[in-house]
């Protein structure tokens, strides 16, 4: 027979109430929900994917929250949680704009290989998890994935909900994104131009991929031309968002050189009422190629230099991934490659911004031919 001290059954008792107004607080949002979409149908939910940091949610919700009262009913707000930090639990059921939903996974992690960061798995997990019940429980037809150390730009929504409508109209089109991974201030210049972190996914795409979905390195994996499948993802020369979470799952790995320097749009731009059908495939094949064809071509080697001397857009042609990585370096932009393709490339043509507003396209051996240039 066990025998239980006074103050073990206390402690046990108060574990079990603290579980049960977790439980009837997480009921008590989702029906709210429900009511208040009753007579609208939202555009999006917005996810924000937290875990263990209770600081970094807080701050990342004071950024949403900033912007989202007038959109509230176009843009409904979900924390979901996974594990059970109970920081980070009180802290999401804390503010009644939010909807929470918590993501407890007991089921042991096993590693591909050696050594590998056991956070990597969870992540993927979690990740699908949250979209499956946003997509096949509360039926949303598109969810924008946010984490939860990102501030978002005034004009976030307006962004998100221009968006929408190029990502119900053109399949070619795999997800919107608010980030440009070149995104660094000295790499940008234009808030209205468009050439992952903060992303828009539909449902007609979410059933697609939930069934194959990995079990880690969920953003490499999407990267994989089996799984894009030629699809673009659409993102701006601004940022929308920025990170600024220094220490998470990544170890920092990077935080300083890429994301520390990331510029934040601070202009509230009216997406709506611009017309972006030249971002529809066709358009922005042909819009696009014009931008490289006007660019002077440039040879040799020490390009920074000569992109110093030239007035205008510059363009120069890589030969291969070690070729490109080389370049890059000179530069300072992102040198990785993955599965045959560039990081940000469009049409294996990597652009950035350079002393302010000059254009800088590398461009691949076979870029111009995918981009229809000719005689050039």
């Amino acid at each position: 027979m066990v025998r239980c001290s006074g103050s073990l059954k206390l402690l046990l008792l108060l574990a079990a109430v603290g579980f049960i107004y977790t439980q009837v607080r997480v009921f008590k949002t989702h029906s709210e929900y429900a009511d208040e979409v009753a007579d609208t149908v939202p555009l999006a939910a917005v996810v924000i994917m937290a875990c263990n940091r209770a600081d970094y949610l807080e701050r990342t919700i004071k950024s949403i929250l900033k912007y989202h009262d007038a959109v509230a009913l176009k843009f409904p707000v979900f924390v979901s949680q996974d594990g059970s930090n109970s920081d980070v639990r009180t802290k999401a059921l804390s503010y009644k704009q939010l909807n929470y939903m918590q993501h407890l996974d007991y089921e042991p992690v096993h590693t591909e290989r050696l050594g590998e960061i056991i956070a990597y798995y969870k992540i993927a997990r979690h990740y699908k998890w949250a979209l499956d019940k946003l997509f096949y429980k509360h039926n949303f037809n598109r969810v924008v994935i946010l984490e939860d150390d990102m501030e978002i730009s005034p004009d976030f929504f307006s962004y998100f909900e221009a968006g929408a409508d190029l990502l119900d109209k053109d399949q070619s089109i795999m997800a919107i994104s608010s980030w440009n991974d070149n995104g660094q201030n000295q790499f940008v210049h234009d808030p209205y131009f468009f050439p992952g972190l903060g992303w828009m996914l539909s449902k007609f795409t979410w059933d697609e991929l939930s069934p194959k979905w990995p079990k880690a390195y969920w953003d490499d994996w999407l990267r994989l031309q089996e799984n894009h499948k030629g699809r673009q993802f659409i993102r701006p020369e601004v940022c929308r968002t920025y990170n600024f979470g220094e220490h998470g799952s990544s170890l920092g790995q990077f935080f300083n050189q890429y994301l520390k320097p990331i510029r934040l749009n601070d202009l509230p731009i009216d997406w709506k009422s611009m017309n972006l059908t030249y971002l529809m495939k066709d358009n922005f094949v042909h819009h696009f190629a014009n931008l490289v064809k006007g660019a002077t071509p440039i040879y040799g080697t020490n390009f920074v230099l000569k992109v110093n001397n030239i007035d205008g857009d510059v363009r120069i042609q890589y030969r291969d991934q070690s070729n490109f990585e080389d370049i890059a370096r000179q530069f300072g932009i992102f040198e990785e490659w993955k599965d045959g393709v560039p990081r940000t490339a469009y049409k294996g043509v990597v652009v950035f911004r350079y002393q302010s507003n000059k254009r800088v396209f590398l461009v691949g051996l076979n870029s111009k031919e995918q981009l229809g240039i000719q005689n050039d």
